[in-house]
Protein backbone atom coordinates (compact mmCIF):
# COMPACT_ATOMS: atom_id res chain seq x y z
CA UNK A 1 0.00 0.00 0.00
CA UNK A 2 1.10 3.54 -0.96
CA UNK A 3 1.77 5.84 1.95
CA UNK A 4 0.48 9.29 1.18
CA UNK A 5 2.84 12.24 0.44
CA UNK A 6 3.26 15.66 2.05
CA UNK A 7 2.87 17.23 -1.03
CA UNK A 8 -0.55 18.94 -1.89
CA UNK A 9 -1.45 18.59 -5.52
CA UNK A 10 -3.69 20.63 -7.66
CA UNK A 11 -5.47 21.76 -10.88
CA UNK A 12 -5.30 24.80 -13.29
CA UNK A 13 -7.59 23.93 -15.84
CA UNK A 14 -8.27 25.74 -18.88
CA UNK A 15 -11.33 24.47 -20.42
CA UNK A 16 -8.58 23.35 -23.78
CA UNK A 17 -10.88 23.07 -26.75
CA UNK A 18 -9.69 20.52 -29.10
CA UNK A 19 -9.46 19.57 -33.32
CA UNK A 20 -12.59 18.91 -34.29
CA UNK A 21 -14.36 19.77 -31.04
CA UNK A 22 -16.50 22.63 -29.50
CA UNK A 23 -16.15 25.37 -26.79
CA UNK A 24 -19.18 23.41 -25.40
CA UNK A 25 -17.53 20.10 -24.87
CA UNK A 26 -14.59 21.76 -23.83
CA UNK A 27 -16.68 23.38 -21.04
CA UNK A 28 -18.61 20.53 -19.91
CA UNK A 29 -15.17 18.10 -19.83
CA UNK A 30 -13.70 20.84 -16.84
CA UNK A 31 -16.73 20.21 -15.05
CA UNK A 32 -16.38 16.52 -15.21
CA UNK A 33 -12.87 16.92 -14.60
CA UNK A 34 -13.54 19.27 -11.37
CA UNK A 35 -15.75 16.27 -10.12
CA UNK A 36 -12.98 13.48 -11.03
CA UNK A 37 -10.31 16.07 -8.99
CA UNK A 38 -12.36 15.72 -6.11
CA UNK A 39 -13.18 12.29 -6.10
CA UNK A 40 -9.16 11.74 -6.40
CA UNK A 41 -8.22 13.61 -3.50
CA UNK A 42 -6.87 16.88 -5.18
CA UNK A 43 -6.70 20.05 -2.81
CA UNK A 44 -8.38 22.95 -4.91
CA UNK A 45 -9.32 23.30 -9.07
CA UNK A 46 -8.70 26.76 -10.62
CA UNK A 47 -9.72 27.69 -13.82
CA UNK A 48 -8.20 29.76 -15.64
CA UNK A 49 -9.07 33.52 -17.70
CA UNK A 50 -7.98 33.85 -21.73
CA UNK A 51 -9.43 36.32 -24.49
CA UNK A 52 -10.20 36.01 -27.97
CA UNK A 53 -8.77 32.35 -28.28
CA UNK A 54 -9.65 29.63 -30.52
CA UNK A 55 -7.84 27.13 -28.00
CA UNK A 56 -8.68 27.75 -24.49
CA UNK A 57 -12.89 28.41 -23.86
CA UNK A 58 -12.62 29.70 -20.18
CA UNK A 59 -12.38 33.30 -19.90
CA UNK A 60 -14.55 34.53 -17.08
CA UNK A 61 -13.39 32.09 -14.36
CA UNK A 62 -16.35 33.61 -11.95
CA UNK A 63 -18.79 32.51 -13.93
CA UNK A 64 -17.71 29.40 -14.15
CA UNK A 65 -16.27 28.77 -11.01
CA UNK A 66 -20.08 29.41 -9.26
CA UNK A 67 -20.74 26.28 -11.51
CA UNK A 68 -18.04 24.10 -10.55
CA UNK A 69 -18.49 24.82 -6.60
CA UNK A 70 -22.10 23.74 -7.13
CA UNK A 71 -21.26 20.54 -9.02
CA UNK A 72 -18.81 19.56 -6.32
CA UNK A 73 -19.04 19.50 -2.76
CA UNK A 74 -15.55 20.04 -0.75
CA UNK A 75 -12.77 20.93 -3.51
CA UNK A 76 -11.60 24.13 -2.80
CA UNK A 77 -12.53 26.12 -6.76
CA UNK A 78 -10.50 29.43 -7.63
CA UNK A 79 -9.33 31.43 -10.24
CA UNK A 80 -6.16 31.07 -11.82
CA UNK A 81 -6.81 33.40 -12.20
CA UNK A 82 -7.89 36.72 -12.66
CA UNK A 83 -6.57 39.60 -14.53
CA UNK A 84 -7.00 42.34 -12.38
CA UNK A 85 -6.32 45.45 -15.03
CA UNK A 86 -9.11 44.60 -16.66
CA UNK A 87 -11.52 45.15 -14.01
CA UNK A 88 -12.44 47.15 -11.03
CA UNK A 89 -11.07 45.58 -7.38
CA UNK A 90 -14.82 46.60 -6.32
CA UNK A 91 -16.62 44.49 -8.78
CA UNK A 92 -13.82 41.62 -8.59
CA UNK A 93 -14.48 41.72 -4.73
CA UNK A 94 -17.90 41.58 -5.08
CA UNK A 95 -17.98 38.50 -7.52
CA UNK A 96 -15.89 36.54 -4.83
CA UNK A 97 -17.66 37.84 -1.76
CA UNK A 98 -20.79 36.38 -3.41
CA UNK A 99 -19.00 33.10 -4.33
CA UNK A 100 -17.69 33.07 -0.74
CA UNK A 101 -20.95 33.33 0.69
CA UNK A 102 -22.41 30.55 -1.40
CA UNK A 103 -19.35 28.27 -0.61
CA UNK A 104 -18.07 29.44 2.41
CA UNK A 105 -14.48 28.35 3.31
CA UNK A 106 -14.28 26.88 -0.47
CA UNK A 107 -13.28 29.81 -2.60
CA UNK A 108 -10.07 31.13 -3.67
CA UNK A 109 -9.10 34.37 -5.41
CA UNK A 110 -6.20 33.99 -7.44
CA UNK A 111 -4.72 37.36 -9.12
CA UNK A 112 -3.21 37.64 -12.54
CA UNK A 113 -1.34 40.84 -14.15
CA UNK A 114 -0.89 39.60 -17.57
CA UNK A 115 -3.44 40.45 -19.92
CA UNK A 116 -4.83 36.82 -20.85
CA UNK A 117 -4.44 37.35 -24.16
CA UNK A 118 -2.70 40.26 -27.30
CA UNK A 119 -2.49 43.69 -26.28
CA UNK A 120 -5.53 44.86 -28.72
CA UNK A 121 -7.79 42.74 -26.92
CA UNK A 122 -6.81 43.98 -23.37
CA UNK A 123 -6.79 47.27 -24.36
CA UNK A 124 -10.07 46.27 -25.75
CA UNK A 125 -11.27 44.94 -22.41
CA UNK A 126 -10.47 47.90 -20.42
CA UNK A 127 -9.14 51.34 -22.35
CA UNK A 128 -7.86 52.47 -19.24
CA UNK A 129 -5.75 50.26 -18.96
CA UNK A 130 -1.94 51.64 -19.26
CA UNK A 131 0.05 48.52 -18.20
CA UNK A 132 1.32 50.60 -15.40
CA UNK A 133 2.69 48.26 -12.20
CA UNK A 134 1.65 51.23 -9.50
CA UNK A 135 -1.80 50.97 -11.17
CA UNK A 136 -1.41 47.10 -10.56
CA UNK A 137 -0.41 47.96 -6.84
CA UNK A 138 -3.31 50.29 -6.01
CA UNK A 139 -5.63 47.88 -7.58
CA UNK A 140 -4.08 45.25 -5.05
CA UNK A 141 -4.31 47.61 -1.98
CA UNK A 142 -8.31 48.24 -2.96
CA UNK A 143 -8.96 44.31 -3.35
CA UNK A 144 -7.43 43.60 -0.37
CA UNK A 145 -9.20 46.26 1.79
CA UNK A 146 -12.91 45.51 -0.04
CA UNK A 147 -12.12 41.83 1.20
CA UNK A 148 -11.33 42.39 4.65
CA UNK A 149 -13.46 46.06 5.46
CA UNK A 150 -10.25 47.69 6.43
CA UNK A 151 -10.98 51.10 5.76
CA UNK A 152 -7.61 53.04 6.30
CA UNK A 153 -7.87 56.69 6.63
CA UNK A 154 -8.32 58.81 3.02
CA UNK A 155 -9.43 55.60 1.62
CA UNK A 156 -12.38 55.45 -0.30
CA UNK A 157 -13.46 52.20 1.71
CA UNK A 158 -14.12 54.32 4.40
CA UNK A 159 -17.36 54.94 2.33
CA UNK A 160 -18.06 52.27 -0.16
CA UNK A 161 -18.31 48.65 1.13
CA UNK A 162 -18.02 45.39 -0.88
CA UNK A 163 -21.19 43.91 -0.50
CA UNK A 164 -22.47 41.21 0.45
CA UNK A 165 -20.90 41.38 4.23
CA UNK A 166 -20.01 38.44 4.73
CA UNK A 167 -17.82 36.63 8.11
CA UNK A 168 -15.30 34.69 6.04
CA UNK A 169 -12.69 35.97 3.43
CA UNK A 170 -11.74 33.76 -0.03
CA UNK A 171 -7.67 32.99 0.15
CA UNK A 172 -6.01 35.47 -2.11
CA UNK A 173 -2.90 34.05 -4.07
CA UNK A 174 -0.97 36.30 -6.46
CA UNK A 175 0.04 34.67 -9.85
CA UNK A 176 3.47 35.75 -11.63
CA UNK A 177 5.74 33.97 -14.26
CA UNK A 178 8.61 36.35 -13.22
CA UNK A 179 8.96 37.43 -9.83
CA UNK A 180 7.64 40.72 -9.73
CA UNK A 181 4.40 39.99 -7.82
CA UNK A 182 6.21 37.77 -5.22
CA UNK A 183 7.00 41.17 -3.86
CA UNK A 184 3.84 42.31 -3.61
CA UNK A 185 2.57 39.64 -2.49
CA UNK A 186 4.70 39.25 0.31
CA UNK A 187 4.16 42.88 1.11
CA UNK A 188 0.39 42.47 1.14
CA UNK A 189 0.75 38.82 2.74
CA UNK A 190 -0.79 36.88 0.39
CA UNK A 191 -0.45 33.46 -0.92
CA UNK A 192 2.15 32.99 -3.54
CA UNK A 193 2.03 30.78 -7.55
CA UNK A 194 5.34 30.92 -9.58
CA UNK A 195 3.46 29.89 -13.25
CA UNK A 196 6.29 27.78 -14.00
CA UNK A 197 4.28 26.65 -16.99
CA UNK A 198 4.96 29.63 -18.50
CA UNK A 199 7.93 30.40 -17.48
CA UNK A 200 10.75 27.84 -16.56
CA UNK A 201 13.59 29.80 -15.18
CA UNK A 202 13.53 31.86 -11.83
CA UNK A 203 10.69 30.49 -10.30
CA UNK A 204 13.06 29.20 -6.75
CA UNK A 205 14.17 32.14 -6.77
CA UNK A 206 11.17 34.24 -6.79
CA UNK A 207 9.83 31.85 -4.21
CA UNK A 208 12.93 32.09 -1.64
CA UNK A 209 12.58 36.27 -2.34
CA UNK A 210 9.09 36.10 -1.59
CA UNK A 211 9.43 34.17 1.89
CA UNK A 212 12.16 36.41 3.35
CA UNK A 213 10.25 39.74 1.99
CA UNK A 214 6.97 38.22 3.47
CA UNK A 215 4.82 40.60 6.65
CA UNK A 216 2.71 38.22 8.69
CA UNK A 217 -0.92 39.39 9.10
CA UNK A 218 -4.09 37.54 11.03
CA UNK A 219 -5.16 36.53 7.88
CA UNK A 220 -1.97 34.84 6.71
CA UNK A 221 0.89 34.76 9.76
CA UNK A 222 3.10 32.04 7.77
CA UNK A 223 4.03 32.51 3.78
CA UNK A 224 2.28 29.92 1.71
CA UNK A 225 3.80 29.26 -1.74
CA UNK A 226 3.01 26.86 -4.45
CA UNK A 227 4.32 26.40 -8.17
CA UNK A 228 2.38 25.53 -11.60
CA UNK A 229 3.68 23.33 -14.08
CA UNK A 230 2.34 21.40 -17.00
CA UNK A 231 2.09 17.27 -16.16
CA UNK A 232 1.92 14.78 -18.86
CA UNK A 233 1.41 11.62 -16.87
CA UNK A 234 0.75 8.20 -19.18
CA UNK A 235 1.12 4.58 -18.56
CA UNK A 236 3.88 3.90 -20.72
CA UNK A 237 6.91 6.37 -21.47
CA UNK A 238 5.97 5.91 -24.90
CA UNK A 239 2.48 6.99 -24.56
CA UNK A 240 3.57 10.21 -22.50
CA UNK A 241 5.94 11.14 -25.06
CA UNK A 242 3.33 11.49 -27.45
CA UNK A 243 1.61 13.90 -24.97
CA UNK A 244 4.71 15.96 -24.86
CA UNK A 245 5.38 16.33 -28.14
CA UNK A 246 1.84 17.48 -29.12
CA UNK A 247 1.48 20.13 -26.32
CA UNK A 248 5.09 21.12 -26.92
CA UNK A 249 4.47 21.86 -30.33
CA UNK A 250 1.26 23.89 -29.53
CA UNK A 251 2.94 25.76 -27.23
CA UNK A 252 5.68 26.25 -29.77
CA UNK A 253 3.06 27.37 -32.55
CA UNK A 254 0.91 29.75 -30.26
CA UNK A 255 3.88 31.82 -29.55
CA UNK A 256 3.63 32.44 -33.66
CA UNK A 257 0.51 33.59 -33.74
CA UNK A 258 -1.42 30.23 -34.05
CA UNK A 259 -4.57 30.36 -31.99
CA UNK A 260 -5.86 26.73 -33.10
CA UNK A 261 -6.96 24.28 -30.95
CA UNK A 262 -5.46 21.17 -29.77
CA UNK A 263 -4.24 19.28 -32.20
CA UNK A 264 -3.88 14.98 -32.31
CA UNK A 265 -0.56 13.20 -32.36
CA UNK A 266 -0.86 12.59 -36.04
CA UNK A 267 -0.61 16.05 -37.14
CA UNK A 268 2.19 16.52 -34.58
CA UNK A 269 4.29 13.25 -35.82
CA UNK A 270 4.97 14.70 -38.92
CA UNK A 271 4.93 18.61 -38.83
CA UNK A 272 7.72 20.25 -40.71
CA UNK A 273 9.43 22.82 -37.92
CA UNK A 274 11.75 26.00 -39.10
CA UNK A 275 15.00 25.53 -37.48
CA UNK A 276 14.12 28.97 -34.85
CA UNK A 277 10.89 27.04 -34.12
CA UNK A 278 12.60 23.44 -33.17
CA UNK A 279 14.58 25.99 -30.75
CA UNK A 280 11.28 27.04 -29.07
CA UNK A 281 9.60 23.51 -29.08
CA UNK A 282 13.03 22.44 -26.66
CA UNK A 283 12.76 25.82 -24.79
CA UNK A 284 8.96 24.87 -24.02
CA UNK A 285 9.64 21.26 -23.20
CA UNK A 286 11.20 22.99 -20.17
CA UNK A 287 7.81 23.90 -18.84
CA UNK A 288 6.57 20.82 -18.47
CA UNK A 289 7.23 17.10 -16.67
CA UNK A 290 6.18 13.98 -18.49
CA UNK A 291 6.44 10.38 -17.85
CA UNK A 292 5.30 6.92 -16.37
CA UNK A 293 3.71 8.07 -12.88
CA UNK A 294 7.05 7.03 -10.57
CA UNK A 295 9.19 8.97 -13.67
CA UNK A 296 6.76 12.36 -12.85
CA UNK A 297 7.00 11.84 -9.47
CA UNK A 298 10.73 11.81 -8.81
CA UNK A 299 10.44 14.78 -11.48
CA UNK A 300 7.84 16.91 -9.26
CA UNK A 301 9.47 15.54 -6.04
CA UNK A 302 12.56 17.11 -6.78
CA UNK A 303 11.14 20.26 -8.45
CA UNK A 304 9.13 20.85 -5.21
CA UNK A 305 12.54 20.81 -3.25
CA UNK A 306 14.08 23.20 -5.98
CA UNK A 307 11.32 25.79 -4.75
CA UNK A 308 10.92 25.06 -1.11
CA UNK A 309 6.87 24.27 -1.62
CA UNK A 310 4.34 22.05 -0.26
CA UNK A 311 2.08 22.36 -3.15
CA UNK A 312 1.85 21.46 -7.02
CA UNK A 313 -0.44 22.77 -9.25
CA UNK A 314 -0.68 20.49 -12.49
CA UNK A 315 -1.82 21.62 -15.59
CA UNK A 316 -2.49 19.12 -18.75
CA UNK A 317 -3.88 19.64 -21.41
CA UNK A 318 -4.23 16.57 -24.03
CA UNK A 319 -6.09 16.01 -27.47
CA UNK A 320 -7.74 13.39 -25.99
CA UNK A 321 -10.19 14.04 -22.68
CA UNK A 322 -9.62 10.38 -21.89
CA UNK A 323 -5.44 10.75 -21.45
CA UNK A 324 -6.19 14.18 -19.54
CA UNK A 325 -8.25 11.79 -17.18
CA UNK A 326 -6.14 9.01 -17.33
CA UNK A 327 -3.01 11.44 -16.42
CA UNK A 328 -4.50 13.31 -13.51
CA UNK A 329 -6.02 9.69 -12.14
CA UNK A 330 -2.05 8.29 -12.35
CA UNK A 331 -0.46 11.49 -10.62
CA UNK A 332 -3.42 10.84 -7.98
CA UNK A 333 -2.58 7.29 -7.41
CA UNK A 334 1.80 8.25 -7.22
CA UNK A 335 1.49 10.29 -4.45
CA UNK A 336 -1.18 8.22 -2.73
CA UNK A 337 -3.83 11.17 -2.39
CA UNK A 338 -6.96 10.86 -0.39
CA UNK A 339 -10.03 11.99 -0.50
CA UNK A 340 -11.30 13.97 1.63
CA UNK A 341 -13.43 12.76 4.40
CA UNK A 342 -15.47 15.80 5.00
CA UNK A 343 -17.88 17.58 2.86
CA UNK A 344 -18.13 21.15 3.35
CA UNK A 345 -21.60 22.67 4.57
CA UNK A 346 -23.41 25.66 2.51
Amino acid sequence: MKTPSSLRLSVLDQSPVRQGGTARQALLETVQLAQHAEALGYTRFWVSEHHNSESLAGTTPEVLMAHLAGQTQHIRIGSGGVMLPHYSALKVAENFRLLEGLFPNRIDLGIGRAPGADRLTAQVLNPSNQFNEQDFIEQLMDLDRYLTDRADPETIQTKIKAAPLIDTVPELWLLSSSGQSGLFAAYLSMAFTFAHFINPHGGPEAVQQYREKFRPSARLPRPEASMAIFVLCADTEEKAQELEDTLALQMTLLETGSRGPTPPYATVRDYPLAPAQRARLEYNRQRMVSGTPLQVKMQLEKLAADYGVEEIIAVTITYDFQDRLRSYELLAEAFALQPAAHVASV
